[in-house]
């Protein structure tokens, strides 16, 4: 696969951004009201939708389930946009300030901050808790934080910007949807372009760069990741709020051929590319199949 130069990529991704970066704080209006009977993401992407316990919610109950899920959604935004800062500030430390490769990282770590501002106060507006990993998941992110370097690092971060950009992509033309989400999404989709392509091509070449050990082991790390935003994007607490269990919605989910395809297609962009780099395989090849992105 042939990459381009890393000078030249860092240099027109940060003539990008100093073109077209946006504040949230004043591009969106954060003190309008909700539109009443607007979806929060388009009804037929809400893990529910076709299934049993779909048919027995209300409308009113339904655009309340969708509510939860998108706040679901950023608040792992959020958490995976931290661990990100993480990486990308310690992959800056050791780099030479005066690159341009070194000085995009700074500048996606700038807007990075500025996402995950915008998220939180969305989850906020929407009056919604944050929903938070697991004990296990959050251990994993501390690790990865701190230690994660190489086509592991890129891999995941991959993973969780590109099944985010398909949702948001989609929810920011859809007029079903409200007003503040679909701006939210649209902010963050033109923003993270720039991301996406910073990490499709660094991962390309710390694959080259690897060796056979270092991707076998590397391997397992990114499907651990693959598991985790395909099985968890939406928390089972969503469930809650609109009085079902959430073990019942949990099972519903998995087991809903809409939820399944959902992310079939968010995730059928990165898992080519990923496929493209030999990076799905091996014993993780389990956690892939059971992540629903394949």
């Amino acid at each position: 696969m042939a990459v381009p130069d890393r000078a030249q990529t860092a240099t027109r991704l940060l003539r990008s951004s100093a073109e077209h970066s946006y504040d949230p704080d004043v591009e969106i209006d954060w003190e309008a009201p909700l539109v009443a009977g607007r979806w929060f993401t388009p009804q037929h992407r809400s893990t529910l939708y076709g299934t049993d316990l779909w048919a027995t919610l209300s409308e009113e109950q339904r655009i309340t389930l969708t509510r939860h899920e998108v706040a679901s959604i950023a608040s792992l935004g959020v958490w995976f946009e931290t661990i990100l800062m993480q990486l990308l500030i310690r992959e800056y430390y050791r780099a030479d300030p005066t690159s341009a490769h070194a000085q995009y990282a700074l500048t996606e770590i700038a807007d990075e901050c500025r996402h995950s501002v915008m998220f939180g106060r969305m989850i906020d507006k929407l009056d919604c808790p944050v929903y938070r990993v697991g004990a296990f998941d959050d251990a994993l992110g501390r690790w990865i934080a701190a230690t994660a370097t190489g086509p592991r690092m890129y891999a995941a971060i991959l993973i969780a910007e590109e099944i985010l950009d398909a949702l948001q992509r989609e929810a920011s033309t859809d007029e079903t949807v409200q007003p503040l989400v679909r701006m939210v999404s649209r902010i963050h989709v033109i923003e993270e372009a720039r991301h996406v392509r910073y990490a499709r091509e660094e991962l390309a070449r710390q694959v080259r760069a690897a060796g056979t050990r270092r991707l076998a082991f590397d391997r397992l790390i990114i499907a651990r990741a693959a598991y985790l935003t395909g099985r968890r994007i939406v928390n089972p607490e969503v469930y809650r709020s609109v009085g079902i269990d959430p073990r019942a919605g949990r099972r519903a989910a998995l087991a809903n051929p809409h939820h399944r395809e959902t992310m079939r297609w968010a995730g059928e962009r990165v898992v080519a590319y990923l496929r493209e780099l030999d990076l799905i395989g091996g014993p993780g090849l389990s956690l892939w199949r059971r992540s629903l992105l394949l």
